[in-house]
């Protein structure tokens, strides 16, 4: 079976007619735009200033919208008969992962405007956002699969969604070496990263260094989400 644009388009078209009737999606859409406001006022500038409300952006639009999403489907039952329509599993999982990409971009971009960031690698910076964009809706998905109502994704994601969005404060917080160790291979940790590198004209060496581990990140939870889809198509 070849992809099919339309199918997924079609997924594409009910996700945004869903979203527009979720008041909590939407406000919660809305908090790094209030944190990126609060954070271009202040006087206190450093990479670290604007990278945060990027990484809350795609820690909560990304991941959080994304699980949310998913398991909405799941709480209606719904998801079970996209999981046994004619549409190939990539078709599924793109279809359900474009408009929370979507509305991901328009919010960092407007966050990036909001704080007044000088980007100083367009492109560099926008490979590190792809490649993170598509590791938190990958988690995301998964998160949703293994919740059973939408409320559920907020208690089985809350560690996971605080830890990436909250790393690099709980690790100078929490003064543990094997703590520290871990964030630093976490995907916003990479980002923070790259992000400095570029503002301070670094060597390419750690850049690539974290493209990188980025590129891991994508691989592994691709491959851990569409087993999961998987596993949720066959059961029972």
């Amino acid at each position: 079976m070849t992809f099919s644009l339309r199918r997924v388009s079609a997924i594409l078209l009910k996700d945004w007619h869903d979203l527009l009737k979720n008041s909590y999606i939407l406000f919660t859409l809305a908090f790094p735009l209030l944190l990126a406001v609060w954070l271009g006022n202040m006087d206190v500038k450093s990479t670290y200033s604007y990278t945060f409300p990027i990484s809350l952006t795609l820690v909560i639009c990304g991941c959080f919208v994304q699980a949310a999403m998913v398991a909405e489907e799941k709480e209606k039952s719904t998801l079970r008969g996209l999981l046994l329509s004619p549409a190939t599993t990539l078709e599924i999982l793109v279809g359900k992962s474009a408009l929370s990409a979507i509305v991901t971009l328009v919010v960092i971009v407007a966050t990036v405007f909001l704080t007044g960031f000088n980007i100083p690698s367009l492109p560099l910076f926008s490979l590190s956002i792809l490649l993170c964009l598509i590791i938190y809706i990958a988690i995301g998905t998964l998160l949703g699969l293994l919740s059973r109502t939408v409320m559920e994704t907020t208690i089985i994601g809350m560690p996971v969604l605080t830890l990436l969005g909250m790393g690099s404060a709980l690790k100078e917080t929490i003064n543990n070496k094997i703590f520290a160790k871990v964030v630093d291979f976490l995907p916003s940790e990479q980002f923070n990263q790259i992000a400095m590198n570029i503002s301070q004209d670094n060597n390419s060496v750690n850049i690539g260094k974290s493209l990188l581990i980025l590129i891991v990140w994508v691989i592994v939870s691709l491959v851990i989400t569409f087993i999961a889809y998987n596993r949720r198509r066959f059961d029972k």
